[in-house]
This record gives structure tokens, sequence and C-alpha cells, in this order.
């Protein structure tokens, strides 16, 4: 008998302080995604968005010194976009050049997810504040997922930080 892997949608939902169009532009303006991808410590120097249905997005995030300094590159290629309202992606990590990467050989476990389906939902709730919640479809329970909410957080605590400037 084997034991079926379990999976789970991770959902983390954030209200920003900031209308739904700058909530929109910060997920798909190179220059704005440059400023919050990649959890605390970390950096994004490359963010070449394609974002239409069909297009695909490569993204870099950089490790601090303190965590050996390597660059990290997804993809994120778009199935469908309803502007102001959903973004739908498949996530993939990649090298340098746009290549999907198999996880393994960059040390992640072997359930890590390839193709993983993500969509980001906005919902302005008024003029000045947008509902965002992102769902990672179809993760395995346990320390990635767990790592990569904490990585969102942190994320989406940068966004709110990028609205705040303003």
């Amino acid at each position: 008998m084997t034991a079926d892997v379990k999976t789970h949608d991770l959902v983390v939902t954030r209200t920003f302080d900031a209308p739904v169009e700058q909530v929109w532009k910060a997920w798909t303006d190179a220059e704005d995604v440059m400023q919050w991808w990649g959890p605390t410590g970390f950096t994004c120097p490359l963010a070449r968005m394609d974002v239409r249905e069909g297009g695909t997005s490569l993204l870099c995030m950089r490790a601090p010194e303190s965590f050996g300094g390597q660059d990290f590159y997804s993809t994120w290629h778009y199935r469908e976009i309803v502007p102001l309202v959903r973004i739908e992606y498949a996530h993939n990590l990649a090298d340098a050049d746009g290549n999907p990467v198999d996880p393994a050989t960059l040390g992640m476990p072997p359930d890590f997810p390839q193709n993983q389906r993500h969509e980001i939902a906005f919902r302005a709730l008024n003029d000045h504040q947008t509902e965002l919640t992102v769902t990672e479809y179809e993760w395995t329970v346990g320390q990635m997922m767990e790592m990569s909410e904490l990585g969102m957080n942190q994320c989406l605590d940068k966004m709110a930080a990028l609205f705040a400037g303003d």
C-alpha cells in the first residue's frame, strides 16, 4: 500500500492601501516588480516582463551575500489575463536565459512543483484599497510550501512599503 501524496493550495490574502490600478502595476511593471520580488534581504536585479496571454516573464531573485549571493531565475508563463482582475500563470524555475530547469538540479526536493499554476486576484475594496489574493496551486504539504508562504508574505510586505513610499 502506498501513501497518497497530500497537496494543498497555498492562499495568501492581503489588503493594500492603494487603488487597484497601482497594485496591478506592481505585478506587471518591471521597475515595480524589481522593488518587491524576493523575500526579505533578497533583491531582484532583473524582471523582464511580457505580461500578455501566451507571454513569459523572466525574473531573477538574488540571495544576500550571507546566503551565498546566488541568482535564482524563474519564469511566469501567462495563461489568462483579465486586466485589473486576475493574472494566471505557470511558474517554473529557470536558467538565466529563461529555459526551464529541473528543481532537483538546484537542490530542491523531488516534489518541488513544476509548471505550478499561480493565480493573482485583484479586488478593489474602494478607490484607495485593494484586496490581493495569491494562490499557488497543489503544493506538496511540507517545508517547501511553508517557505513559499513565508517568502510570499515577505514579498507582499515589500510591496506594501512600495505603496507607502508613493
